[in-house]
């Protein structure tokens, strides 16, 4: 296999959305209690970046979290050995609205995961979505509050997020997978 990948938003575009979106949580839950909650991986180091941004804002702290779906997906199988992380909602979530936070919106199954997960610790006011992207292909009735940047895709094309926590260069690119001529 050949990948060719095309760069949609590079270090500085991802920074800049992030600042866009924690104004616009900021707005949209004036005077209302609020915590961010990240879905692992990359959507929990996409929230850390976006509460250092809102508490910036509002001038004090508010309430972070992160939490692991690996056990709440509907796509595990027998054979399927998932990455297990640990899962930190350490404030209560009554008459809280809760913003999940996540890199990619794609079938929606991940977000349904997110939320089995997050009742788990509690039961929030309200329960609000920021994805850094949004790459269209539901499978489920789901539709962020706070989007990044809309792309659409072809379900043969990948979109990957690379944040410089994990892999060294903040940046998202959607790749697409061609067969290699002989």
């Amino acid at each position: 296999m050949n990948e060719t990948q095309k760069v949609v938003l590079d270090r500085d575009d991802i920074r800049r959305t992030l600042v866009r979106i924690a104004h616009e949580i900021v707005e949209k839950n004036a005077g209302q209690p609020v915590a961010l909650v990240g879905i692992h991986r990359r959507g929990a180091l996409l929230a850390n970046r976006v509460h250092r941004l809102v508490c910036e804002l509002l001038e004090r702290e508010v309430p972070l979290g992160d939490i692991d779906i690996a056990f709440y997906r509907d796509d595990l199988t027998t054979r399927t050995d998932p990455a297990v992380h640990s899962s930190h909602v350490p404030f209560r979530l009554e008459d809280v609205t809760v913003v999940l936070v996540d890199d990619v919106l794609y079938t929606g199954r991940t977000v349904r995961a997110a939320i089995d997960a997050l009742f788990d610790f509690g039961r929030p006011a309200r329960v609000q979505l920021a994805v850094l992207a949004d790459r269209g292909h539901r499978e489920l009735p789901f539709r962020p509050d706070y989007v990044g940047k809309n792309l659409p895709t072809s379900r043969g094309e990948r979109v990957n997020v690379r944040m410089e926590e994990l892999d060294g260069v903040d940046e998202v690119t959607i790749s697409e997978l061609q067969e290699v001529l002989a």
